[in-house]
Order: C-alpha cells, then sequence, then structure tokens
C-alpha cells in the first residue's frame, strides 16, 4: 500500500473504476486498444495509409504520422526522467502487459491524443472526443495507469500535435528542396 496521500487518492480512484468497468466485454476491448496503441503502431499505420490513399495531401499525412511518434518518443523520454512505477497495489488488477514499469506519462494517451488532433485537422472532423476518452479510460481499466499519468499523457500529446504544423511549415519554408526531395524518395 502507498503512503504518499495522492497516489492513494489516485489508486482509491483506479481500483473504483475496474470495479465498475470489469466486464468481460469491456477489458476485451480494453485490451484491443492497447494492443493497436503499443509503440503508437496502428496510429503510425493509419498515417502512413493516409499518405498512400491521398496522394495530395501525402506529405500532410507523413508529418501528422511523424507528429504522433514524437509523441511517444516524447512521453517514453519523460517516463525515463520521472521514473514514477505503475500502480502496484492489491486493489488494482493489471489485465495487460507492458513493455516497461514505468507509468508517467502515459505513451498510449499521448499518441492517441496527438492522432486524434492531427488526423482531425486532416479529415475536417473533432476526432478527439470519439478517440481520447476511451483510449485514457482503457488504461485504468487495465490497471496499468494511474488517473495523472493519462491525463499528463493526453496534455503532452496535444502539445506536440499543437507545435506539428508550425514544424511543418517552418521545415518547408527553411529548406523547401530537401522536404521536396525526401516526399519523392
Amino acid at each position: 500500500m502507498d503512503h504518499d496521500p495522492s497516489r492513494a487518492a489516485e489508486t482509491r480512484l483506479l481500483g473504483a473504476v475496474q470495479r465498475r468497468l470489469h466486464a468481460p466485454a469491456v477489458v476485451r476491448v480494453a485490451r484491443g486498444m492497447s494492443l493497436f496503441g503499443e509503440h503508437a503502431a496502428g496510429w503510425l499505420a493509419i498515417g502512413v495509409l493516409g499518405a498512400a490513399v491521398d496522394r495530395p495531401r501525402r506529405r500532410d499525412w507523413l508529418y501528422a504520422a511523424g507528429g504522433i511518434a514524437v509523441a511517444h518518443g516524447a512521453s517514453i523520454a519523460v517516463k525515463r526522467v520521472v521514473r514514477r512505477p505503475r500502480p502496484n497495489d492489491p486493489a488494482v488488477q493489471v489485465l495487460v502487459g507492458t513493455p516497461s514499469r514505468l507509468s508517467f506519462p502515459s505513451s498510449h494517451a499521448s499518441s492517441t491524443t496527438a492522432a486524434a488532433v492531427l488526423f482531425g485537422a486532416l479529415l475536417g472532423r473533432r476526432l478527439t472526443p470519439a478517440l481520447v476518452p476511451p483510449m485514457l479510460l482503457s488504461r485504468l481499466v487495465l490497471g496499468v495507469h494511474f488517473p495523472t499519468d493519462v491525463l499528463a499523457g493526453s496534455a503532452l500529446g496535444a502539445t506536440v500535435a499543437a507545435l506539428t504544423p508550425r514544424l511543418a511549415r517552418w521545415r518547408r519554408t527553411v529548406a523547401p528542396d530537401a522536404v521536396e526531395g525526401s516526399a519523392e524518395r
């Protein structure tokens, strides 16, 4: 049992979420979402598919995929600095394997939020309400993150997504030949 009052409160909340949503179908969907979001692979695949299908905006899809990769990488970097361990309490069941024992921030939340914002901009739709809350909740259902982990991960993903178009515009003005040449290779 954790003696840190804020972590203890988060552990109680996490346990309550699990008790409330511990239906087999919910856990099955959460595990599927976990697999899709692992290493941002599902989101990156959609970005590459978008680039292949939507040739006029190929570069935009690739920049979006790049933003998602940066959000995922940034979350891993923060995890290695913060080194917050994943939930470990008898009140919390861990229902899926994880690539590390580090919890803060949630990489799934970072990449999903970045994907929702960046793909939403490309598609002219608000994807964030449909994609982000279910992914964040799935991490709690599976017992692998504290609530602040998913909130911080989502904030990090949103920040990277907000910066990605600016970086893309800057890159196009600073080295337009390099960008054009790399898109043709």
